[in-house]
């Protein structure tokens, strides 16, 4: 029974020291982790499972030890911030693995990244050839910034010097065939207006809709649990071979 108190407190201290070291040292550690970060973070990890679990030992060797290792964390991170040199060394720059459509071979070897890689980050990109990208870098944090060809650019409305208004983060009416009757309430919207635009979409009952927004400028966007898509897509190469 004492062991069981033991592993509940130490893993109460465990939780709460990793959220609060967590928090101290940013969002970054969470967002964009370098590579100190990542092998610090897995370290906390370990640590904590350790400072949890482990009633062999005692609980301040453990703490003492996460610490520690937050502390260099964040003595790492102000440093990098300070010097660019070391920054390189510690976190890597960018490397350009795209030029004028051509791939860049050498470079992908040498950050030991393949085809299958390149193309998932290029369509995570918006961009689903090589071909179209004028410059691929690969930054220090694994993502992909490119820059398209002139010719593959999205016009935008600045280039059409057309005058919009504001754009503003939909409102959530219905998640997964659930009304949020808090935000219909500050939309001004009661349930007749709102049935009778899901039947615009088809829609007869509130739990056909998986998920459904209105926006500022009263545009509507609804999404039924049933697609009814002409054709599946399908990616796997199982079903491409002949």
């Amino acid at each position: 029974m004492k062991t069981f108190i033991e592993v509940i407190v130490q893993t109460f201290l465990a939780f709460f020291a990793i959220l609060f070291i967590t928090r101290l040292l940013g969002r970054q550690q969470v967002s964009q982790l370098t590579f100190h970060e990542y092998i610090n973070g897995i370290t906390f990890g370990s640590i904590a499972g350790a400072l949890a679990t482990d009633v062999e030992q005692r609980t301040w060797q453990h703490f003492v030890g996460l610490i520690i290792f937050g502390a260099l964390t964040f003595l790492i991170s102000y440093i990098t911030m300070k010097s660019r040199t070391i920054s390189k060394v510690l976190e890597g720059e960018p490397v350009v693995i795209i030029q004028e459509g051509k791939i860049l071979e050498k470079n992908l070897k040498i950050i030991r990244y393949n085809m299958d890689e390149l193309n998932e980050l290029l369509r995570e990109a918006g961009c689903f050839s090589p071909d179209d990208v004028e410059y691929g870098l690969l930054e220090a944090n694994g993502k992909l910034s490119i820059i398209k060809k002139a010719d593959k650019r999205t016009v935008t409305v600045g280039d059409l010097g057309l005058v919009t208004s504001p754009e503003t983060i939909p409102t959530e009416l219905i998640i997964g065939g659930q009304i949020i009757y808090d935000n219909l309430r500050k939309m001004k919207i009661d349930g007749k207006t709102l049935m009778n635009n899901l039947k615009k979409y088809g829609v007869n009952k509130v739990d056909e809709v998986m998920y459904a927004t209105l926006d500022s400028n009263g545009n509507w966007y609804v999404d039924k649990f049933e697609d009814n898509l002409s054709e599946k897509l399908d990616m796997s190469e199982d079903n491409k071979r002949v």
